[in-house]
């Protein structure tokens, strides 16, 4: 493959190969030096079929004993050529590499390696396990991990960027995650969320994500600091790193302990710029979220001062998605009523006179929520809600009907509201609507009685109720 770069458009390739081939396979170490030295020239341009060619010859060097020699290592010239040949294109030459069982060699070497082999060595593997899942699973099930892991614990220069990057893409994997779990190498993974490339620590977040759905994993997650890592990639990553950090934070959140932590760390309003995004599935992320983080009140306050921000300025979809999470709130008992003191009910009720359907499904719901209290029910009056969940009970979606209705029949419980509810009686979905809640709490009753003639021994006895 000798020649200048001006001849690489008129160079015979298939040729060049041969010779390439010749030359390792009978010529003087020298010869061999030089010919790898061209062929990681002419990488980037060779056709990938004939850079495909010399990977299991590369391949084979990397497994030859040539310690001793004093000469320039023909192993790091081989090595050099897979990292510039690995490069290439989208991905088929590091599977390529992969099927060659070069990732085997490129594990074998790399604890005896220093210096520029091994930077040259990680950079190599960083490509073939970010492309060949095969060679995930050699790194992964031939003692690579603890390699990787015993390096990093020592490694302190440029090169551990990419270590942690190869991290990144393993612990995509359930076996190297509990793997990790059992070595004790969690902060990695941690420390890989926070630096290197936005997809590794894409990865490392999802990773993180992953983990956390196990409590022992996650308290230990929380200890080494993911939660500051994981929101500062909320806020500064891209929209898919805002996604997933957003999506793993949830899952770091879904334990009491670490609900006032991830709110106190400033996740809640990135979480309502998700709310208020285009992507459905930030919404539906952010939604789910909220009512986690609820259910502290002072997270709830907060969220409700967002949500009436939305409620004001946000496009139909926000809104929707604003007041679904309003209806969760009405549910929450907390010392007081968090959706009433945020001054959300006034636009609830001009939302539900004029929004979309969808939007005043939602509102609809959480009026039928509210009005189980006495105080949000005079809210909601003062409002002018009354008239206009009436009216309601004639909409032609079913869900909107029911919605009205059950806010309405508790209003005509009230003996404040219930000639002002009257108009209402006679239509069908409301009368429909008592019935059911009068059965519901007639059902309800004969439990709780029920409940009480039996003795903890009964409830004990009887592995169903228990």
């Amino acid at each position: 493959m000798e020649g200048g770069e001006s001849e690489t458009m008129s160079l015979d390739w298939e040729q060049a190969v041969r010779k390439y081939e010749n030359v390792i396979a009978s010529g003087t170490k020298s010869m061999k030096m030089k010919a790898m030295v061209m062929l990681a020239r002419y990488s980037k341009h060779a056709p990938e079929h004939v850079l495909a060619r010399t990977i299991p010859i590369l391949t084979e060097i990397l497994d030859q004993d040539i310690s001793n020699d004093s000469a320039p290592s023909l192993q790091e010239a081989a090595a050099y050529c897979l990292k510039c040949i690995v490069s290439r294109g989208d991905g088929g030459l590091a599977i390529e590499m992969g099927g060659h069982g070069a990732t085997h060699s490129l594990i074998r070497l790399l604890p005896h390696s220093e210096g520029k082999m091994q930077e040259i060595l990680i950079k190599c593997l960083l490509v073939v396990v970010s492309f060949c899942n095969a060679s995930r699973t050699v790194v992964a099930t031939n003692g690579g991990l603890e390699i990787i892991i015993n390096l990093l614990n020592s490694c302190t220069n440029d090169t551990r960027r990419y270590m942690l990057e190869i991290l990144s893409v393993l612990a995509l994997r359930r076996d190297v995650r509990k793997a990790l779990t059992r070595l004790g190498a969690l902060h990695f993974v941690v420390e890989a969320a926070g630096t290197g490339s936005m997809v590794s620590r894409e990865r490392a977040c999802q990773s993180i994500g992953l983990l956390g759905v196990t409590r022992q994993a996650r308290r230990m997650l929380v200890e080494l600091g993911a939660i500051p890592v994981l929101v500062e990639l909320f806020r500064d990553g891209d929209h898919k790193a805002k996604l997933i950090a957003g999506n793993s934070l949830g899952v770091v959140c879904a334990h009491v302990d670490y609900i006032r932590p991830v709110a106190q760390a400033g996740a809640i309003p990135l979480y309502a710029e998700l709310l208020q995004g285009l992507d459905p599935s930030g919404k539906e992320i952010a939604e789910d979220v909220f009512c986690i983080l609820a259910v502290a009140e002072a997270n709830a306050v907060e969220i409700a001062g967002h949500l009436v921000r939305i409620l004001r300025e946000g496009d139909e979809e926000a809104k929707a998605a604003a007041a679904d999470v309003v209806w969760d709130l009405s549910g929450y008992k907390h010392s007081t009523s968090v959706v009433r003191d945020s001054g959300a009910i006034p636009i609830l009720v001009e939302l539900l006179g004029s929004g979309t359907e969808e939007l005043k499904e939602n509102v609809s719901g959480a009026f039928a929520q509210l009005s189980y209290d006495e105080e949000d029910r005079m809210a909601l009056a003062e409002a002018g809600a009354i008239p206009i969940l009436i009216d309601l009970l004639h909409d032609e979606t079913e869900e909107l009907r029911d919605n009205a209705a059950e806010a309405l029949a508790n209003f005509y419980e009230d003996p404040l509201y219930h000639d002002r509810v009257s108009d209402a009686v006679n239509v069908p979905s409301f009368r429909n609507m008592q019935n059911r809640l009068i059965h519901i709490r007639a059902s309800n009753e004969h439990m709780n009685r029920s409940l009480r003639r039996m003795s903890v021994e009964q409830l004990i006895w009887n592995p169903v109720l228990v």
